[in-house]
């Protein structure tokens, strides 16, 4: 067991590092140092015996929460990955496109971009859909998410007058919330309008969730493509969003 806890938490760090080398765009590579760190201390406490020393009831606790996170990670990671090849329906009324990290240049970063086009290929696909890009400006970024993306689309051939933007977004659930009203103010209902959500395939599950809890009731996923390497990252901390927007009651 000290073998096997030593040989994922030199994975567990390593991998940390290098997402973090990589600038992900999240600081989330802090979590993977973190368990890397826990599992090469049990494992050091296995080899030393100091983990024998320790009261029965406090190994027995360490034992159950790793059981217990365990298993729900595993569980919620099959949750996020559960839409991730969704297609969509054809002839949506709209899609809202998610936003995400807007480079210095004003380009799309790769997760905005393999969105977006996505989004583009449905569009041409479906000429009669709507297109809503939701995102507001954050503080290292030189544009809104939204007008980025409505750029974007444009040099893809899909018309300014099929585009929305919303740009006052922070986070997904915002994203919803903002893109419904902005859905009323065009004078239809969310709760009857048929939307697709484009979003990268390891956030479509919470996206959809979110918005369905939100009265978009007529939902649906449609999945773009996500980095394989950034992959666990992605669906770990996906994992901890469900999580809390279960908690809250958001989904």
């Amino acid at each position: 067991m000290k073998y096997l806890l030593g040989i994922l938490g030199l994975l567990s760090l390593g991998y940390g590092l290098c997402v973090m080398g990589l600038f992900s765009g999240s600081r989330f590579f802090v979590v993977w140092l973190a368990l890397g760190a826990l599992l090469l201390g049990l494992a050091a406490a296995l080899h030393t015996g100091a983990w024998a020393r320790l009261p029965l009831a406090l190994r027995t606790g360490v034992v159950l929460l790793g059981v217990v996170g365990t298993l729900a990670t595993c569980g919620l990671s099959a949750l996020a990955m559960s839409q991730a090849q969704a297609v969509g329906e054809p002839d949506l009324d709209y899609v809202i496109v998610l936003g995400a990290q807007v480079r210095p240049d004003q380009t799309p970063s790769t997760v905005l971009q393999y969105r977006l086009d996505a989004a583009a290929a449905y569009l041409r696909a479906n000429p009669r859909t709507r297109c809503v890009v939701s995102g507001g400006k954050g503080a290292s970024e030189p544009v809104s998410e939204a007008a980025c993306m409505a750029t974007y689309l444009e040099a893809q051939g899909i018309e300014p007058t099929r585009i929305l933007q919303e740009d006052r977004s922070t986070d997904t659930h915002e994203n919803i919330r903002n893109s419904a009203e902005l859905l009323r103010a065009q004078g239809d209902d969310p709760s009857t309008a048929r939307v697709g959500v484009v979003t990268n395939n390891f956030h479509v599950f919470r996206s959809v969730a979110l918005a369905r809890k939100q009265g978009i009731a007529r939902a649906c996923g449609l999945s773009a493509y996500a980095t394989p390497f950034y992959l666990p990252n992605n669906v770990f901390r996906e994992c901890f969003g469900i999580a809390k927007d279960w908690v809250c009651g958001n989904i």
